[in-house]
Formats: structure tokens, C-alpha cells, sequence
């Protein structure tokens, strides 16, 4: 038999495979795992392969972001990045700083902000003002479902105080009705329809990364949550089929076609187009992406029931469903039919039922076929739709980082759902005893893309060191599921949604060795230590795409 081209022995290596077994060793050719095990794997080491001593710690296989935005990420990276900061003044000092470094640019623009910075999670015009005075700014928050805009845009845009709200959106106002600066949802496309488009170069770069930055985390494989003309940042399509045409491409991704909620059924053909379109190399857009409702935070996430006015009383809003549940229950079908899956964004209990009900309404018309739909986020899911998931054959797609106590859930989220709707939240324990299928991702650039980091909260149910913000109990720990469980579903769960199972997501012969090697056997340490693993080196295909400096 040839030699490997790679092998690795001398530490526990996680196959992700339906009875979580363990190996001691693994072998590379081709690209390909060709041999797991113990000493059968040492057979195939010849003069020519590369040994890599594990030394006790973990190989994985390569995680899956379920949900994800790398080329937005990489453009927020090359604009002016609020991620890492966290407070109003560090946003004002760095946007302020970067708005001098570029006198020539006609737009200031940059994200990732967060709203409990701000009183009300709103901050204002007037503030950004003071850094950015003479030209027109725009500033998505973290999770993208509102912006920071200052006078200039308000100007530009020819908002003011007899503007009307869009009825996909809001504009905050200050007491007089004026606006104040922040656009909630469908209200910052008045702002953003007038931004300089980017260029190809510009998001092809964005893209490289993006997904260098992926793969620092160990990750060789995602869905596009957005692929198509959304926000500020273009369509990251072509900049895809430009990596996989090149070979820059080192990731496997799949691509979620956006769904344009201001129209209706006339849009399918051209999804059709796109599918055809947008495919070549590793890169597939063969999901098409359902915003159903916003945020909680905003109260523009979708409810059953009105929200509280923090006082523990009902108000007259529950939210917005982006798209009407008549449209839905007629399109989900269709594009059922025409072999797409279908990733649906909901945050509220009635989001995620008006998704789960479409999905019903294309069974009872198609039968049951392997598109393999998923619903991402899950934030409140009402009880009496918890087993619906397994009837239906519907992933949950955890953004598991967000189920903890910090200060957005604290001050923004929770005054406003009441009992017992507070106690609904990111229910995966429910989901995982009822059968479901979970599949994990992290919506980045609105939050860390570190997979480690979300199965630390998944299994703690609190934020994982560094990512602490104040001291709390865990959030729901009724909810919490185990580290294999949630290993398998950053892995085999999110390549069973991304229909790469049969080639990737578990630790087998024949599959590809897409693979990341932690610091660590995370399984050795309390479960309160899980966060603290890092990845030292990810391989696509036997290639290593990443290597931390002490590797």
C-alpha cells in the first residue's frame, strides 16, 4: 500500500461519527483520509510523510459555520472595525481617528458597535457629529439589524422629522419626532441605497480575509448566510465565483441566496438564475435565505404576543414579519420544489412558527425530500413548537454564543419578553431531547466566529472567558448541552445542513481531511475551561490553510 502524505499520531482524535468514538491516529493521501485508528495507521508511514506528533491533543474535524458572513466580516476588518471595542467613547475615538487618516473619502464608513453601549441601545446623530462633521457617515451595529448615521447622511438622505416610517423598519426619533440617528431594519436602506458601490477587487479582498480569519478559528467550511444585494457591502457572489475560479478558495461554502422581502413570488426565476449562476469550484449557492422577522432588542423580532414596556405590561407591538405569512406558505413550497433549501432567519416565537408552518405546507405538497431546512437563531421558541423541528425534519441552526447573560440580554431583551416568555429563550436542550438535528454557526461578523467560544456557552449556558461582560449566573442551564453534542454540531451537524456530509463533517476513511488541531483535549478540563481552547493548525484537504506562530 502507498505511504501517507500525512499522518498524525499520539493524541485523541474526535470522529464526530454517530457513536462518538476515539482514535489514536490518522492518516492523510490525496487529500483523503485513508486510515483511522492505532498502529495500522504507522504502517503508512514512508520516508516522505509528514508526522505531526499530536502530543494529547485533540484533532477534530474541521468545524462548519451553519451561518455565516465572512465577506462582510473582511470588509468590516478593512473599514473602520468597532468590534473590539465597547464602549461609546472607544467608538468615537476610533471612528474619529480613521475618519482623519482619510480626508479624501466621501463616506465614513465602518460597524460592529453594540447597543448596550448606548442608553436604549440608540445612539445619536449628534454624537457622531463630533468626530465625523462633514461628511455623511454609516455605521451598521454588530448584529446589522440597525445603523449610526450622522447629520450629513440624515441630510443627504433627505430624512426628517415628516418621514415616514418604512414598513419593514423604523427611525428612531427624539421627543420633537426629528430624527435622532439610528435606523432600525428596512429604515437604513434610505441611507444606505446612496453608498459608492464596492468594486469586485474590494470584496474579492474582503473575502481572502475573511476567510483567513475563518480559518484561524478552524474552520474549512459554511454557509453564506447572504449572498445577493443586502446592507452596505454588495453581493459577495461574484467575489466567490472569483476565488473558486482562482483557486483562492480554501473553503467549502455554500451559498444562501437572499430572499428580497420587498418582493414577492416574481423573484424565483431569478434565484433560479443565480443557482445556475453562482456555482463553480468549492463554492455552491443552492440555500436561499428567508429574513423572517428583526431583533429582540429593537422589538422588531416577530411574537405571538406583544412585548412588555418593561414594566411587566403589554404594549401594541409584536414585531414585524418581514414576510407575510400568505407569501411564505406560497413560496417555501416552490422553491421546495425546485430542490432549494431554505434558511430562515427567526428570532421570535412567531417567526419561527410562521417558518415552521411553511415548511409544512411544502411537505403536505412535495412529500419529504433532502433539502434539509434550517432555522437559524432561535431565540424564543414557543414550547408547543419544540418537537415540530424533528416532525418536519427541520435543523436547528444554534447561534450558541448568544444563550448567556450579558448586558443586551440584561437590559434590552429581558424587560421586554416577560414571563414566561424569558424562560423560551435558545431552547437547544429542549430541541436535542425532541430529536432534532442541531447544527451550529455564528453569524459573524455580528459575533465572534471562534467556535470554541459558542461550545463553551452551549455547554456552560454563561460566556466563555474573554468574552465576559459583568458576573452572572447561567442563563436557562436547563438548556445546556454536552461538549460532544455540541462538538458534533459545529461539525457533522453543520455539514448535514450544508449537504457535505458524505465528504466532510466526521473523522472517517474516505472522507476528506479537512481538519483543525486544537491546544488541548477539551473532554481533560472542567467544562468551565472549554473556552480557553485554541486552535493551532486547520488543513483542508491534508493542506495546512492555518498554523498559529506556536504551533
Amino acid at each position: 500500500m502507498p505511504h501517507a502524505d500525512l499522518v498524525f499520531t499520539g493524541g485523541p482524535i474526535f470522529t464526530a461519527n454517530t457513536v462518538r468514538s476515539r482514535a489514536s491516529a490518522l492518516a492523510v493521501r490525496d487529500g483523503r483520509i485513508v486510515a483511522v485508528g492505532g498502529d495500522s495507521v504507522h504502517e503508512l508511514i514512508g520516508p516522505k510523510t509528514e508526522l505531526i506528533d499530536l502530543r494529547g491533543r485533540m484533532l477534530v474535524p474541521g468545524f462548519q459555520d451553519a451561518h455565516v458572513h465572512p465577506v462582510w466580516g473582511g470588509l468590516d476588518m478593512l473599514r473602520c472595525d468597532l468590534a473590539e471595542y465597547g464602549t461609546a467613547a472607544e467608538y468615537l475615538e476610533a471612528i474619529g481617528a480613521y475618519a482623519g487618516a482619510r480626508p479624501d473619502d466621501e463616506w465614513i464608513l465602518g460597524g460592529g458597535w453594540q447597543m448596550s453601549a448606548f442608553p436604549g441601545g440608540t445612539p445619536t446623530a449628534a454624537e457622531l457629529d463630533r468626530v465625523v462633521p462633514d461628511r455623511p457617515a454609516f455605521f451598521p451595529n454588530r448584529d446589522g439589524h440597525g445603523a449610526w448615521v450622522n447629520s450629513a447622511a440624515l441630510r443627504l438622505a433627505g430624512i426628517d422629522k415628516a418621514t415616514p416610517d418604512p414598513a419593514d423598519g423604523r427611525i428612531e426619533r427624539d421627543a420633537d419626532g426629528a430624527p435622532s440617528g439610528t435606523l432600525h431594519e428596512g429604515a437604513m436602506a434610505l441611507v444606505n441605497r446612496l453608498l459608492p458601490e464596492e468594486p469586485l477587487e474590494r470584496l474579492a479582498e474582503a473575502l481572502l480575509v475573511g476567510q483567513r480569519y475563518l480559518h484561524s478559528y478552524g474552520i474549512t467550511a459554511w454557509q453564506d448566510a447572504i449572498v445577493g444585494s443586502y446592507g452596505d457591502a454588495g453581493d459577495p457572489g461574484p467575489a466567490y465565483l472569483r476565488a473558486a475560479a482562482d483557486g483562492t478558495l480554501t473553503a467549502r461554502v455554500v451559498g444562501a441566496i437572499w430572499w428580497d422581502r420587498t418582493q414577492g413570488l416574481e423573484q424565483i426565476p431569478s434565484i433560479l438564475e443565480r443557482r445556475e449562476r453562482y456555482r463553480g469550484g468549492r463554492f455552491a449557492a443552492t440555500s436561499v435565505k428567508v429574513m423572517q422577522d428583526g431583533v429582540a432588542e429593537n422589538f422588531t423580532a416577530s411574537m405571538l404576543e406583544p412585548y412588555c414596556d418593561g414594566h411587566g405590561h403589554f404594549t401594541d407591538n409584536s414585531g414585524i414579519s418581514f414576510v407575510r405569512p400568505e407569501i411564505l406558505n406560497e413560496a417555501v413550497p416552490i422553491l421546495d420544489a425546485e430542490g432549494f433549501q431554505v434558511h430562515f432567519h427567526a428570532i421570535g416565537d412567531r417567526a419561527v412558527r410562521e417558518c415552521l408552518d411553511a415548511v409544512e405546507q411544502a411537505l403536505a405538497r412535495n412529500g419529504r425530500g433532502d433539502n434539509r431546512h434550517h432555522i437559524a437563531h432561535i431565540q424564543v421558541v414557543h414550547p408547543e413548537d419544540i418537537a415540530r423541528f424533528r416532525e418536519l425534519g427541520v435543523a436547528a441552526n444554534m447561534q450558541s454564543l448568544w444563550a448567556t447573560y450579558e448586558p443586551q440580554m440584561v437590559d434590552l431583551t429581558l424587560p421586554f419578553l416577560g414571563s414566561p416568555r424569558d424562560a423560551w429563550q435558545y431552547p437547544f436542550g429542549d430541541l436535542l431531547r425532541a430529536g432534532a438535528v442541531l447544527a451550529a454557526g455564528s453569524d459573524w461578523s455580528v459575533s465572534t466566529p471562534d467556535p470554541l467560544a459558542a461550545i463553551h456557552t452551549a455547554v456552560n449556558r454563561k460566556a466563555a472567558p474573554g468574552y465576559e461582560e459583568g458576573e452572572y449566573d447561567p442563563f436557562l442551564p436547563e438548556q445546556a448541552i454536552d461538549l460532544a453534542t455540541s462538538l458534533t454540531a459545529y461539525t457533522a451537524g453543520s455539514a448535514w445542513v450544508n449537504h457535505l456530509d458524505e465528504t466532510t463533517g466526521t473523522i472517517e476513511a474516505g472522507k476528506f481531511a479537512d481538519l483543525a488541531l486544537l491546544d488541548r483535549d477539551p473532554f481533560d478540563g472542567p467544562p468551565d475551561a472549554i473556552g480557553e481552547t485554541r486552535v493551532l493548525q486547520t488543513f483542508v484537504e491534508g493542506r495546512r490553510v492555518f498554523a498559529a506562530d506556536d504551533a
